[in-house]
């Protein structure tokens, strides 16, 4: 396992050997790992020259002991991790040239067609592995390839600083569980906004790769996607997501006590709501109904209808769309 960074199996045999034992003599090794002397007496020489075996003085007899692998391997480690993270960014840029290349080339590369479910899975992975600055996506029931919880690419590319906005299907917040794995991607640092249907299903990356599926959920079979380079359709496509972006409901599900609110925020009247009352609004407002709202928070429904009550008193009105209104209006989500 450790031949990646270096340490061949023998040489992690004896390290492990060395472990158990706190301290031995080179015989004593011998002994253990049956093996030829002159052997030993090499690997452990090396496991000294890779700082895993303490300095000793000139007697070949004197007791050996470990140093931490963590200290000894940590830089290796390391040193491998930048390595490899300098090669994927070279393979995404050399990928780039090539879809370029064809695409000066060849106009019918401008759109690619996939087909199945675990190529549209992979291809999907393989772009929010590649992505730079922006991921953006139109969620609508009934995933055709990539389930919420299964899609942890996102939450890699959101620790690598990657911007992730999406827009979710009302009906995604009816299921069960559909809040709690809604809100995972928000306390990530995912945007998240609700609206009530979304033309298509869409992912967008870095504003320069597209995938779109082409044939209806209706119709049934294998999903068949279009991926979709650089091109006036792209551009068709951010244009139609950011129309939709302008119009969604935002999603408020993170905790607005951590210091991670959007410091964008500006309630008109000073009144902020608190953590309960910002993800009650964003349901109310995105349309869930009472019922669906009380299971979501784990409440009953009666609670639901007493904090909208109270919150149409903290705004002074006195009907349901007049509240939708003024939440609007004095931005408390």
């Amino acid at each position: 396992m450790l031949d990646v960074i270096g340490l061949t199996p023998a040489e992690e045999e004896l390290y492990r050997c060395l472990l158990q034992l706190t301290t031995a003599r080179i015989d004593e090794l011998v002994r253990r790992l049956h093996r030829p002397r002159a052997q030993v007496v090499a690997e452990v020489e090396t496991l000294r020259g890779k700082g895993l075996v303490q300095p000793t003085d000139t007697d070949p007899d004197a007791p050996l002991r470990p140093n931490a692998p963590d200290v000894a391997l940590g830089a290796a480690l390391l040193r491998r991790q930048e390595d490899l993270e300098a090669a994927r960014r070279r393979v995404t840029h050399l990928a780039e040239e090539y879809r370029a290349g064809l695409r000066r080339h060849h106009v019918d590369h401008l759109v690619e067609v996939i087909t199945g479910a675990q190529t549209l899975r992979d291809r999907l992975r393989d772009l929010q592995n590649s992505a730079r600055t922006e991921v953006l996506w139109f969620c609508k029931v009934n995933p055709l390839a990539l389930t919420g919880p299964e899609n942890v690419e996102e939450f890699d590319a959101l620790a690598r600083g990657v911007r992730y906005r999406a827009i979710y299907e009302r009906e995604l917040m009816l299921a069960p569980g559909g809040l709690a794995d809604l809100a995972n991607g928000v306390a990530a640092g995912e945007q998240a906004r609700i609206l009530d249907r979304l033309p298509v299903r869409l992912c967008i990356v870095d504003a320069r790769t597209a995938i779109c599926p082409l044939v209806p959920d209706l119709e049934g079979g294998e999903p068949t996607a279009a991926v979709i380079g650089r091109s006036q359709l792209l551009d068709a496509l951010l244009a139609l997501f950011e129309s939709h972006w302008r119009v969604a409901t935002r999603l408020r599900l993170e905790d607005l006590t951590d210091g991670r609110a959007d410091p964008d925020d500006h309630p008109v009247d000073g009144y902020r709501p608190d953590t309960d009352e910002a993800r009650l609004l964003s349901m109310f407002v995105a349309g869930v109904p009472d019922k669906s709202i009380a299971s979501q928070l784990g409440v009953s429904r009666r609670t639901v209808q007493r904090r909208l009550a109270n919150l149409m008193d903290v705004a002074g009105v006195d009907t349901r769309p007049g509240l939708a209104f003024q939440v609007a209006r004095r931005g408390w989500i």
